[in-house]
């Protein structure tokens, strides 16, 4: 019996309406954030279940054969020698990206103080971010709780990825991530952030230059 044939077949709403087969796809808990995860290019499967606390690996396993299955992600082995499995999102997966935006953009206003029991990862702040910045290029973010890095603009490959960027990127921010929210949620300008010292702005590329003279 073939992999696909032992999987459990997929829930519906069966309602003809296009929210609702969306929700047929993505509406299962993790699904998403496994999105989130994999915006920042082919992860192993070990790597996707660290940055996911919380999830089972039962779980897991079964939500990225639901993904494969419905072509939102594909499985590739690398080459020796690594010779390990890696996930990556399709051009369909990766179609998802504006609606993560707005639905981080949408529950900015939930994030209060962090609850003692919230486990926290400095790349989560990379999409947040990312709504803030204009132009095209490679940004290094530097927050006390790690480094990640953006790809603004990129229209294919991963949109960030975690730690350091490779070679020299375009800017470099250090802020906090007090700061980084309230960019996110609109209530100040990352223009402003950087004029008023909250941001700091190092590097010779044009959006470094546009971030300290905006």
């Amino acid at each position: 019996m073939s992999r696909l044939r032992r999987m459990s077949p997929r829930r519906s709403y069966d309602q003809y309406c296009s929210a609702a087969r969306a929700l047929d796809l993505v509406g299962d808990r993790w699904t998403l954030l496994i999105v989130r995860e994999l915006l920042a290019g082919p992860r192993r499967y070990t790597d996707l279940h660290a940055d996911l606390p919380g999830v089972s690996t039962d779980v897991l396993a079964s939500r990225l054969k639901d993904m494969e299955r419905d072509g939102l992600t594909a499985r590739r082995r690398l080459p020796p020698p690594a010779a390990a499995y890696v996930y990556e999102l399709t051009d369909r997966g990766r179609a998802l990206l504006p609606v993560l935006q707005a639905l981080g953009e949408w529950g900015q206003p939930e994030l209060g103080v962090p609850r003692p029991t919230d486990a926290v990862r400095a790349h989560w702040f990379a999409l947040p971010l990312l709504r803030a910045l204009d132009g095209e290029g490679l940004v290094e973010v530097r927050l006390e709780e790690g480094v990640f890095h953006l790809h603004v603009g990129a229209e294919d490959g991963p949109v960030y990825g975690d730690g350091p960027a490779s070679g020299a990127p375009d800017a470099r921010l250090v802020l906090d991530s007090a700061v980084c929210t309230a960019v996110a949620r609109g209530e100040v300008a990352l223009a402003d952030a950087v004029r008023d010292g909250r941001v700091d702005v190092s590097g010779d590329g044009t959006l470094a230059k546009a971030l300290r003279e905006g």
